[in-house]
């Protein structure tokens, strides 16, 4: 699922930079890719991974 996330944040960073679009000071494609990269590194560090407890 943060895999998913992340993708759709380097999507729309490189869109914004494409463009060159920038929305306030705080929301740049620069601020995108950090947020892209911090969802991919919780995603490879196994954060929302569903565990599943089974019975044997």
């Amino acid at each position: 699922m943060l895999a998913l996330v992340a993708a759709v944040l380097f999507f729309l960073a490189l869109i914004f930079a494409l463009a060159t679009l920038a929305v306030g000071t705080v929301l740049t494609s620069t601020t995108l890719s950090l947020a892209g990269l911090t969802c991919l590194a919780l995603h490879v560090a196994g954060v929302g991974a569903r565990t599943r407890v089974g019975r044997r």
